[in-house]
């Protein structure tokens, strides 16, 4: 058994994670997630200033622990090198001997392809060719080459872009010498990193059903037990806050997800194969995960600067909130047109109803309106903005008062997902700065990987709304090819514990109307321009009613803003769950997106308040 703790999840999360990971109970390798496709992009950022282009958190965090991990043998494996793995790794060298300690350190690069002709970069959602030179391009490298640097010996391994998943599946070729060919328990690896990787998301952090989570407060970090053929125990620290159980693992799953066939550089997960079984308190086993051989493509994130943008903010307050709105923005667009501008995008959110509901008289309370103007003339989306919106204060709406002073315009990035052949990525392994000859550090030979692009179509057929794509859930274009070569579907097994699927509930059964998540657990985030929407119940006849309720023409109706964009769904049945992913919604992605949840984080929130007639005897 192989025992790898998490201690971040992202970049600022809390820094006393890795001491409460090694002190709190063994393990055998302390990892840390660090990068998010913004962190790229602010990294970048703080590179042009002259600031690292790593995370210097990471090095906080190490001093406090690197002492006892060489002391107890624990490997430390991070992604906190970000644009400058080599500069990262340089650090802790210097920390190591600030402290007196003796360490060896490597470092994994080759996933920067800045560099190199990405040949116009297709884009992986929208097909579109890249319009501007790339600030960063980084491959997702799998996890060979940290298994490569923890065989050389290596006490530390500092990484730049990989898949969050490969800070475990690294860790478990090294421990267990999977060869390429061991889908099943690579996969197995695969699921037990994506659980782990967003730190207390697994433990009870963000949870839908929150009442159930004791000590969120004191929430701990996550650890997978893995064992040899890949399957693996998720767990935390005794006497910490939090909650493993089926359901925190389940919602994790389903966290930035698409299609069942999760593909990565090392391996394809089939996460319509998972098994999950409450083993005992805070505890959660993983098992029956199969794997396929990865496509011959890996995918690159690429951020370039989009221009300039700006926001302001207006309250609205009381009667004819929508009167007001229209009111504020005829007053705004008469000083400043809103055609001259390349994108403006408005947004009014209620924060409070005070009266009756809607259709028992006009609706009263509080509303935020966001106007955002995105232009690549800095000056025009600036002060010549935000100005004019404060010249109206005196002649709009009555109640004006705004949230933001006037300001000058911002740069915003715009993220970029393509794909490049494998075979042109070489990772490179370097220990004590010497890199080391011949690692397996470039992922499976060539003809062990499945053709066709990074995220190939097929699995448990999904339902694709029907406004042009494919009727099967497909994959999206750049990527359809590998549909028509990947392996048939897997049959999902029966969840432990549950009855059989595709019951419905009895005839005649009474309806009750209420809201969704007194049923429904719900997770919702980012991946690029899209929003990924996972949602769950707790047994097969409640599963039997959701499949057939929420369709992904119902999804439209009860979030307006998902109207007219594509959606798919793909079916869990193994998890009870359903997974969305709705197209565009976050625009260019989190940076250049002007929505208030630019990443979709309370979208599973907003769902969950929406109410259907749900059968009584599912309550």
């Amino acid at each position: 058994m192989l025992r790898i703790a998490n201690c971040s999840g992202f970049y600022g999360d809390r820094l006393s994670a890795a001491r409460e990971m090694v002190e709190g109970g063994p393990i055998d390798v302390l990892t840390g997630d660090w990068l998010a496709e913004l962190t790229m992009l602010i990294l970048a950022g703080n590179r042009l200033k002259g600031r690292p282009g790593y995370a210097p958190t990471f090095l906080r965090q190490l001093e406090q622990v690197l002492g006892t991990c060489l002391d107890r043998g624990i490997r430390i494996v991070s992604n906190a090198g970000g644009l400058d793995p080599a500069g990262c790794a340089g650090a802790v060298t210097e920390l190591a001997g600030r402290l007196g300690l003796p360490v060896k350190v490597a470092h994994v690069t080759g996933d920067d392809l800045s560099g190199h002709d990405l040949g116009g970069a297709p884009n992986l959602d929208t097909g579109e060719r890249l319009p501007a030179a790339p600030l960063t391009a980084n491959a997702y490298l799998g996890g060979r080459p940290i298994a490569a640097a923890l065989s050389a010996g290596a006490d530390v391994v500092v990484t730049g872009r990989v898949t969050d998943a490969a800070l475990v599946t690294g860790p478990g070729i090294w421990r267990y010498g999977w060869r390429p060919g061991d889908h099943d328990a690579l996969a197995g690896s695969v699921v037990a990193g994506h659980v782990i990787e967003c730190g207390c998301q697994a433990t009870g952090g963000n949870y839908a059903f929150f009442g159930e989570v004791p000590d969120l407060a004191h929430c701990g970090f996550p650890l997978v037990e893995l064992e040899s053929d890949g399957s693996s125990v998720v767990t935390k620290h005794p006497g910490t806050g939090g909650l493993v159980s089926v359901g925190t693992v389940t919602a994790q799953l389903l966290y930035e997800i698409a299609a069942p066939r999760y593909p990565g550089p090392d391996v394809v997960a089939r996460f319509d194969t998972i098994r999950l079984e409450q083993q005992g308190p805070d505890r959660v086993r993983i098992s029956g995960v199969r794997g396929e051989a990865p496509p011959d493509t890996l995918k690159v994130a690429i951020n370039y600067v989009g221009g300039y943008r700006n926001t302001m903010t207006l309250v609205l307050t009381g009667l004819e909130i929508e009167a007001k709105a229209r009111l504020a923005q005829e007053a705004i667009w008469s000083r400043v047109p809103r055609e001259s501008f390349d994108r403006v995008d408005v947004e009014l959110t209620p924060l409070a109803a005070t009266g009756p509901p809607p259709d028992a008289a006009p609706p009263t309370g509080t509303a935020l309106l966001r106007v955002t103007v995105m232009d690549a003339d800095r000056k025009k989306a600036g002060r010549a903005f935000s100005s004019a919106v404060v010249e109206t204060g005196l002649a709009s709406y009555p109640g004006f008062y705004g949230l933001t002073p006037p300001g000058d315009a911002s740069p915003y990035g715009v993220y970029w997902p393509t794909l490049v052949p494998a075979e042109t990525v070489r990772a490179r392994v370097w220990l004590d700065g010497r890199e080391l000859d011949g690692p397996e550090a470039a992922g499976p030979e060539p003809g062990e990987r499945e053709p066709g692009g990074l995220e190939p179509g097929g699995g448990t057929p999904g339902e694709r709304a029907p406004d042009g794509g494919d009727p099967d859930g497909g994959a999206p274009p750049a990527s359809r090819a590998a549909s028509a070569t990947s392996p048939p579907p897997v049959q999902a097994p029966e969840r432990p514990g549950a009855g059989p699927t595709g019951l419905e509930p009895e005839a005649g059964d009474r309806t009750v109307r209420t809201a969704l998540g007194t049923i429904m657990g719900a997770r919702s985030g980012d991946k690029g321009g899209n929003a990924n929407l996972g949602v769950w119940v707790r047994t097969a006849e409640q599963f039997a009613w959701l499949s057939g309720h929420l369709t992904a023409e119902r999804l439209r109706e009860l979030l307006p803003a998902t109207a007219g964009l594509e959606i798919d769904r793909f079916d869990l049945p193994n998890l009870h769950a359903l997974n969305f992913v709705v197209h565009g919604l976050l625009g260019r992605g989190v940076a250049a997106s002007p929505r208030l949840d630019a990443q979709a984080k309370a979208l599973g929130e907003e769902l969950r308040a929406r109410h259907a007639d749900i059968p009584r005897s599912l309550l």
